[in-house]
């Protein structure tokens, strides 16, 4: 069936606009000729007027010929005939609205010259106008791939008669041939919002949760506060008639709620440790505390060709050496011993005038005594008196002083002893701590010196004023840096 005819058979009626030139009127007869369709010499009571868009003739006709009495009757640019045998079909006029056209806008987002001058003339084949302004159009045309897109919809989306859609919802239409807008979607109202746990979280919940990880990990700084297991074994607690609320919430959620939420929660945590003032390592807690970050460098022996390599250590000990010593005798300390060497080294504390005073030695044995001082294991007997205590040892007793070498057999001079004579035997004192701090803190500024190429006053000064080894470090780093960058020119400036 030809596309300008209905379905009783009737030709479609067509008035062309008097003033289009005559070739163009001459092909537009031709045109709705062939398709089944009829022009009329008058302007018909239903049918099409086909116009040139833009000229006075045409806003003459449809101030003349607009009636409400005559809804069927359409005003079109004479392309629409075009356009309906390219469609091979009479195309609607679905973009009106009580017998007026709906106003659109077309927002400058749509960038393409020719995808706007397309869309445009789609809109006036179906019977819109395509020329209203964003303020006054009923439909705002955008691109839905743009941020523009979505800021549109948020600023006109809960205004009535205020549409916005994409440059392709104009084809559907055209399509289906029919009028029909994107609706609004609520998805599940007054239920969960994206990123909201299914179950909402209470302050009783937050509040039970901050103990649990109070009382398993009181101190942050030991790290373990976003792992899986500290919610895992939350969750496992839900036998416990106490840990019943667990089940309000899976381990994730427990996880997420802290992790979305650490910076708030930490400060309630760290007023309920504060309250129950835990210790590092109380039963119940995770066993992690961070080491210091420094520790004392390993400085190992030059060997004979015939001296055997000596045994490592037991773990759990460390073997320092000191430099200063023509013997390099090796201080042998437990782990936790070192750690609080290093902790002195790192976080430097006030010593007293005599500890202050004392030179660098090379072991705890070349201590120099104080005046009035007296060492119980080393009297020596005085006219009639009873010998010392350390004279009346049977010489079959082995004698072990923590200045001397641990020797297990003639052929290895570095055996270490179990872990029990170690305790018992080598132990240092705090004197002899803050002794071995004394020296690896200067041994350390001097490294600084060496490799910045700085004296050791000018680096022992700023180390005395901060505290902070790593900080010297840093700073005598830049310094040198600084210099190296200035040219020859800028140093005769400075000169």
């Amino acid at each position: 069936m030809p596309i300008f005819q209905d379905v009783n058979g009737l030709a479609v009626k067509f008035f062309i606009q008097k003033d289009i030139a005559q070739e163009i009127q001459a092909e537009l007869c031709e045109t709705i000729t062939s398709l089944g369709g009829r022009v009329e010499g008058k302007v018909p009571r239903q049918g099409y007027v086909l116009v040139q868009t833009g000229t006075a003739e045409e806003e003459r006709l449809r101030l003349c010929w607009t009636s409400p009495d005559r809804p069927e009757r359409h005003f079109v640019p004479y392309t629409y005939v075009e356009a309906c045998k390219i469609a091979g079909m009479l195309l609607k006029q679905i973009f009106v609205h009580n017998g007026e056209p709906i106003k659109m806008h077309i927002h400058s987002c749509i960038a393409n010259v020719n995808a706007r001058a397309a869309l445009s003339q789609r809109i006036m084949h179906s019977g819109g106008d395509p020329t209203a302004s964003a303020q006054s159009a009923s439909v705002i045309l955008a691109d839905p791939t743009t941020e523009v897109f979505q800021h549109l919809v948020k600023s006109f989306q809960g205004l009535p008669d205020k549409y916005i859609e994409s440059y392709l919802w104009v084809k559907k239409c055209v399509e289906k041939g029919a009028l029909l807008f994107t609706p609004l979607v609520y998805k599940n109202p007054g239920g969960r919002r994206p990123g909201e746990e299914r179950t909402q979280f209470t302050d009783a919940d937050e509040e039970r949760l901050c103990d649990w990880i109070a009382t398993k990990i009181p101190y942050k700084e030991t790290g373990g506060r976003t792992g899986n297991r500290l919610y895992q074994q939350l969750c496992e607690m839900a036998g416990d008639p106490e840990y019943a609320w667990v089940t309000r919430h899976t381990w994730q959620s427990w996880r997420e709620r802290y992790k979305k939420n650490s910076h708030r929660l930490d400060a309630i945590i760290a007023t309920i440790v504060d309250q129950k003032k835990p210790a590092h390592g109380e039963k119940g807690q995770y066993g992690y505390v961070r080491r210091a970050e420094e520790k004392p460098k390993r400085v190992r022996k030059k060997r004979g060709k015939n001296v055997e390599e000596p045994n490592r250590p037991d773990e759990g000990f460390i073997v320092t050496f000191d430099s200063t010593s023509q013997d390099s005798m090796p201080i042998i300390m437990p782990a936790a011993i070192s750690s609080q060497v290093g902790h002195l080294i790192s976080h430097p504390g006030p010593l007293d005038a005599s500890t202050s005073a004392l030179p660098i030695r090379g072991s705890p044995a070349e201590e120099e005594m104080e005046d009035g001082e007296e060492s119980e294991e080393w009297v020596v007997r005085v006219g009639d008196e009873p010998p010392p205590p350390w004279g009346k040892r049977k010489a079959s007793e082995e004698i072990h002083e923590p200045n001397k070498r641990l020797r297990s057999s003639e052929h290895d001079p570095y055996t270490i002893p179990n872990g029990d004579q170690l305790q018992n035997q080598l132990i240092p004192s705090h004197e002899t701590l803050l002794q071995v701090s004394l020296h690896v803190i200067d041994q350390a500024l001097r490294d600084i010196a060496a490799e910045h190429r700085f004296t050791i006053e000018e680096v022992k000064e700023y180390y005395d004023k901060c505290g902070e080894m790593e900080r010297t470090r840093i700073r005598f780093k830049k310094l040198r840096q600084v210099l190296t960058s200035v040219t020859d020119d800028e140093k005769e400036d400075i000169v």
